[in-house]
């Protein structure tokens, strides 16, 4: 895998050549600072927000008097940054996509990081709910830092002009997606997307869906995409047609779900899954799937979330967890 391949992967890059087989999308440009909000690891404070949260009242003298802030001149407020150009930019682009969407850089989504927000969900209607997200996110981290991870070329690393991807909000059923692995402008396999769970329609239907992804890969993505190794991603509707959901490059960086990266580079183990009576070409991809409940997985993002508690005084979303924890700490204080 090389620098090049992992380019024209970027959003940016091959949208214009697919626009018609995707989503509706918005690229705007990310400005630097911007970036370097992401990018900061100090506490998390979320920008961007048009409707500030409104405080009740106290019910009493006694609770006003506990939940009041300390006067000291040491006390530091902290202060989101704010980007006024950049939040009518992003609202508009949101409200041109029918007020809902899901938000990306030039690769990677917070995929992450879903736990985090309210709704526990991707879905954003605000740059506050995609800041949250990406401010979360290790993928969109790697994103900034480690775009060229795994590339096996010395060059210098190229200048990434940084986008914020805005995907018009579908709901999408993981049963529905797949991962298709492209080498030398062949489909040499398929996989399901969300295999930690088991999906009896995907068992049952493996020779259609298998048909239906090849017709598509022959007739839009075949020596029409900028590389001739590649991964990309689709989703095939209730109807059975299919939509082209990203690309990826074909390497160690992308998940490679039911295959290993050994079999998809060597091409060993990799023949039609499918019986001879099955109206299969010699040369179809491998398509796996997971074939019973025995085998399902824990969810492979679990090991990026964090104790509900701890996510709770982080948002602000259970405000008697925060006074307890503000008692707690002027507790201690004046025990030191």
């Amino acid at each position: 895998m090389k620098k090049e391949h992992v380019l024209h992967c970027q959003f940016s890059a091959w949208y214009p050549l697919f626009r018609s087989l995707t989503i509706k999308s918005v690229v705007l440009p990310l400005p630097q600072n911007v970036k370097d909000y992401l990018l900061d690891d100090g506490t998390l404070v979320v920008s961007g927000r048009q409707d500030p949260p409104t405080c009740s009242q106290p019910d009493s003298d006694d609770e006003a008097e506990e939940i009041q802030w300390s006067d000291d001149e040491n006390t530091t407020t902290l202060t989101a940054p704010e980007f006024p150009e950049f939040t009518t930019q992003v609202q508009e682009a949101i409200d041109s996509l029918g007020g809902s969407v899901f938000p990306k850089l030039n690769w990677s989504a917070p995929r992450d990081a879903y736990w985090i927000a309210m709704n526990s969900s991707l879905k954003c209607k605000t740059l506050s709910d995609i800041f949250l997200l990406f401010k979360s996110s290790d993928f969109i981290t790697r994103d900034f830092t480690q775009p060229f991870i795994h590339c096996t070329d010395d060059s210098p690393d190229p200048c990434i002009e940084y986008e914020l991807v805005l995907r018009k909000w579908c709901e999408l059923i993981p049963g529905a997606e797949f991962r298709c692995f492209v080498k030398e402008n062949k489909l040499i396999g398929i996989s399901q997307r969300d295999y930690t769970q088991y999906y009896d329609h995907i068992s049952k239907r493996k020779e259609e869906i298998c048909r239906c992804i090849q017709d598509f890969f022959r007739k839009h993505i075949q020596y029409k995409f900028l590389d001739e190794d590649f991964v990309f991603d689709i989703y095939r509707d209730s109807r059975g047609k299919v939509w082209l959901i990203d690309f990826n490059p074909f390497g160690e960086v992308t998940d490679s779900l039911l295959f290993t990266w050994e079999e998809l580079i060597s091409e060993k183990n990799l023949k039609g899954d499918f019986s001879e009576g099955d109206a299969q070409e010699q040369d179809s991809p491998a398509f796996r799937c997971t074939n019973s409940e025995v085998t399902v997985q824990p969810s492979p993002y679990l090991s990026y979330r964090l104790p509900k508690d701890f996510v709770d005084l982080s948002t602000g979303e259970d405000a008697h967890k925060l006074i307890d924890f503000l008692k707690l700490k002027r507790n201690q204080q004046e025990d030191d």
